[in-house]
């Protein structure tokens, strides 16, 4: 694991409710590394969709599983 994926795990590790997309990509992290997250069963992510000004749009929350709890104790 290396310490982009740590850092992400860790971010998710310290929010309850977890993190949306454009929080994470804020933070610096890229599409590409939260889909080898999930791939890797670390994270999990769920789409929701809500409306804004009459406009739907798709939010993306991804949550830490209890495999990415783990890893961040292997470290």
């Amino acid at each position: 694991m290396n310490p982009d994926q740590l850092r992400a795990l860790s971010i998710l590790a310290a929010s309850p409710n977890g993190c949306i997309e454009a929080t994470l990509i804020a933070q610096g992290f890229t599409v590409d590394s939260l889909v080898e997250l999930i791939e890797a069963g670390l994270v999990s992510a769920k789409t929701r969709r809500v409306i804004i000004s009459r406009s739907p749009i798709e939010v993306r929350r991804f949550h830490i599983t209890e495999a990415g709890r783990e890893a961040i104790e292997r470290g």
